[in-house]
């Protein structure tokens, strides 16, 4: 009996050739049930299936015009699996809002962001199905799967589609999605990691003794050994060495037979190719008692190659284990606080909404972003900052969800919660710039890709050649350049390196948001600075005020600060505190200019305030000469206030230089790199600026536009411009840079346009990125050059018959262990530290 389901026609592909007997399901590899055949159309080739959830999932992918996922893919589907009804009312439960708080983030667009786990991806061609299968859905804005971390992040349109509606498509084509859970992900990092080292395992007890008999043998072959020990340890050997073969070396075979039927060799092909030739030749000679066997080689080459998988695997996941760690250092529970009765309930963190009040203790871990309200204490912010020394606090004073309080208890007010958190944007923004690969990255797997090829073309032809030379040499030097030219260096070389330098920057309160960041950092010839809130603290103060019209002090900081609190400026922040018993006035129809000031209605009235240059264009009022040079004195700066064409008030601010902006300029210019400051503030308060750091190019009393063609200048002479600013009003001019750099704080995270944040707020911290990224690129170039020099050096003299099997195993696992071993150098000792002191943490939970 047979079943035909009808699907889409589509022509045969040359890749994925008409067999006439087949036996297993075409979509999961599964055997098919007897005589019941379900069929689909794939291709213009009816395909077995081994059910009906099979069959959905093909006619699922086919009806979305996703058939090339069965010509891409390099490993089989996972057996598809019905959702019960269990499983479709949990997926339901999704869409609850009260539920979509702990893990969806809104857009300033209305739309909606979440991270997902997928279940089920064995392969790169997974991932394009996910992606263009969560693409196609109506209402889905953006879509993004991390092969590494097996993550999707998907930003839609509730109001087009629900979360419940790209769980089930998922569904539809058998993988299973569910909101990352961080905990979750690391239980499936410890699996995988059992896995290999089970594998590796396995190679090294019964390799070990496999290399025993292989001495024997040896020892014969010098000394002389009766005929019929030689068969007996050969037969052992055999014995030994299948395990290994059925076993350990699994992934490697799995991994070259999808790549072959893709017509896409990996670096698995020749590595399955050298071990299948020696197994084989090892195996007729031991049953017809001739020639030579070379399962020392085999099993020396498996475990070699497992153990630096198993390093590789563990430098290249540190990065993702920062962001988990970063992800479970919420606690579970905390201690609410009802004012109204007096008491003190112990909730979920998850419970938690803005407004709450709960009590920290000391030695517990702050569950989510807001504000003291009664205590005094300090806390430790290392793991989100990278300062190692507390920090006060003080009512009113803002608390970080993550941070650990140490001395005393507070009572803190709730304001962000679940996904709106600052540790939250830390984990999103991190996770982010680990999805994208760098360009060198790009380019070593394009450089790798050809060269496996090249080295399979050929071994091809000297093995003929050796063939007719020298038959009895044509075996093993065959082996012999399948093995020692494997590229795993040359892919190892960049995302090992990458992997660590980013996660070390991170524990030092530097956080990397693009993949390109840190390589076009380290190449950067200009660094142009902002002023306020990047050489300055932007914990502006206000000095004083000279008053204009028929108003007083305090009416004309009234009108000052309802103004200012429509916008994000340090500037205005300090206004609006300057005038806090004041009751702010109404203001209609406000407008917030970046890089000059603000304006709307009052009573009326049009009122300005901002730099004197953005109140004389809008209102044509002007401070007197006399007055102005009265003003500027010293590294002050001054904002005007005007109503319609009449001069108000002047107020005179001051902010504190930065922690580290000297040593950082020092160093840049050291180096050899220019330094600039760009700044819409007076000439004066430039200059006092840029003599205490040390810059000789400023340019002072410029709109964002103008710091913006400056910068476009700069990169038509063809400079490499890395921009630092605050973030809030330097938008524009770090989208132009080629590396932007945003100085820490709550807007930098939210607007996440920047390719590294300073979390810390320290410049000497960028210092060492900077530093960090130079060493990087030292590093990627060092592997490079040691993978190159290695091949040049073993493929001749593999060639050449001066390479045994065994010494090429060693060698070219030794070359991807050394390319390891020096990216792993780029991890510092004081990061590690940091990380340790802070993991009892992780798992501790308030209350």
């Amino acid at each position: 009996m047979q079943l035909q389901v009808p699907m889409q026609q589509a022509p045969l592909t040359s890749s994925q050739p008409t067999t006439t007997h087949e036996v297993a399901c075409y979509h999961c590899g599964q055997p098919l049930p007897g005589s019941k055949t379900i069929k689909v159309v794939i291709k213009g080739e009816a395909r077995p299936m081994c059910c009906h959830g099979c069959a959905a999932i093909a006619q699922a992918i086919c009806a979305g015009g996703l058939e090339d996922f069965y010509r891409h893919r390099t490993a089989l589907s996972p057996k598809a699996a019905r959702l019960d009804r269990d499983a479709e009312r949990e997926i339901a439960l999704y869409d609850h809002p009260e539920l979509q708080r702990e893990f969806v983030r809104l857009g300033v667009d209305g739309s909606r962001e979440v991270s997902l786990l997928l279940e089920g991806i064995v392969c790169a061609a997974c991932v394009w199905l996910n992606e263009r299968r969560i693409a196609a859905l109506p209402g889905v804005l953006e879509v993004q799967v991390n092969y590494t971390t097996h993550r999707a992040h998907v930003r839609w349109d509730d109001n087009r589609i629900h979360l419940s509606g790209i769980l089930n498509a998922i569904a539809d084509i058998g993988y299973r999605a569910r909101p990352y859970d961080p905990r979750r992900q690391e239980q499936v990092l410890i699996r995988v990691r059992r896995d290999q080292l089970r594998r590796l395992g396995v190679a090294g007890a019964l390799g070990m003794q496999v290399m025993i008999l292989s001495v024997a043998l040896y020892g014969g072959a010098w000394w002389g050994i009766e005929a019929e020990f030689r068969q007996l340890f050969r037969w052992l050997s055999l014995a030994l060495t299948l395990p290994i073969i059925g076993y350990c070396a699994q992934p490697f075979f799995t991994s070259a037979w999808r790549d072959l039927k893709n017509r896409r060799p990996g670096m698995d092909v020749p590595v399955a190719l050298a071990i299948s030739i020696a197994f084989v030749a090892s195996a007729w000679a031991t049953a017809t008692d001739t020639g030579e066997v070379y399962y020392d080689s085999v099993v020396m080459f498996v475990f070699f190659l497992l153990s630096a998988r198993y390093f590789e695997l563990t430098a290249r996941k540190r990065a993702v284990e920062v962001a988990d760690a970063l992800a479970q250092r919420s606690p579970a529970t905390t201690v609410r606080i009802d004012p109204e009765r007096n008491e003190q309930t112990v909730i979920p963190v998850g419970l938690l909404r803005p407004g709450d009040r709960v009590l920290i203790r000391p030695g517990d871990t702050v569950p989510a972003d807001g504000r003291v309200q009664q205590g005094d204490s300090s806390v430790d912010e290392s793991l989100l900052t990278g300062e190692s020394a507390p920090i006060g606090k003080s009512p009113g004073e803002t608390l970080i969800g993550g941070s650990i309080n140490i001395e005393s208890p507070l009572v803190m007010e709730i304001e962000h919660v679940g996904v709106q958190t600052r540790l939250a944007g830390i984990a999103r923004l991190l996770e982010r710039a680990q999805s994208e690969k760098p360009q060198i990255a790009q380019i070593a797997d394009r450089v790798a890709a050809w060269f496996i090829g090249a080295v399979l073309t050929l071994t091809a032809l000297l093995a003929l050649y050796w063939w007719y030379a020298n038959p009895h040499l044509a075996l093993p030097i065959t082996i012999a350049l399948l093995v020692v030219t494997c590229p795993c260096a040359l892919s190892l070389a960049t995302p090992t390196a990458v992997t660590v330098t980013v996660s070390r920057l991170m524990r030092r309160g530097l956080l990397v948001t693009r993949g390109h960041a840190l390589e076009t950092l380290a190449r950067a010839t200009h660094f142009v600075f902002d002023k306020t809130g990047t050489l300055t603290k932007g914990k502006v103060r206000l000095l004083e005020t000279e008053v204009f019209a028929n108003l007083t002090r305090d009416q004309c900081l009234q009108i000052a600060a309802s103004l200012e609190r429509h916008s994000e400026h340090p500037f205005a922040k300090a206004l609006v505190n300057a005038a806090h018993n004041s009751a702010s006035l109404t203001v209609s129809s406000p407008h917030a200019v970046p890089g000059g000031g603000v304006s709307g209605n009052i009573n009326g009235h049009r009122c300005f305030i901002g730099s004197p240059c953005f109140v004389y264009t809008h209102t044509g009022a002007r401070l007197p000469e006399h007055k102005l040079a009265g003003l500027q004195h010293g590294a002050h700066s001054i904002v005007v206030l005007a109503s319609d064409e009449t001069l108000l008030a002047a107020f005179v601010l001051a902010d504190e230089l930065r922690a580290g902006a000297r040593e950082l300029v020092a160093q840049l210019k050291a180096s050899g790199r220019s330094v600039s400051l760009l700044t819409g503030d007076h000439e004066a308060a430039a200059h006092s600026i840029a003599v205490q750091v040390g810059i000789e190019q400023l340019a002072f009393e410029l709109t964002p536009k103008d710091k913006l063609e400056r910068v476009r200048t700069l990169q038509k002479e063809g400079a490499i411009v890395a921009m630092i600013g605050d973030g809030v009003n330097d938008a524009p001019v770090l989208a132009q840079a080629q590396v932007a750099i945003a100085i820490g704080g709550e807007t930098a995270i939210t607007a996440a346009a920047a390719d590294i944040i300073l979390l810390s707020g320290n410049l000497r911290q960028l210092a060492n990125g900077i530093d960090a990224a130079c060493k990087m690129l030292h590093v990627i170039r060092q592997n490079f050059a040691w993978a190159l020099a290695y091949n040049l050096i073993a493929l001749p003299a593999a060639a050449l018959g001066f390479v045994a099997p065994w010494l090429a195993a060693l060698g070219m696992s030794v070359s991807s262990l050394l390319v390891v071993a020096n990216a792993l150098r780029l991890a510092d000792k004081r990061s590690e530290r940091v990380v340790a002191r802070t993991k009892p943490a992780l798992v501790r939970p308030s209350g």
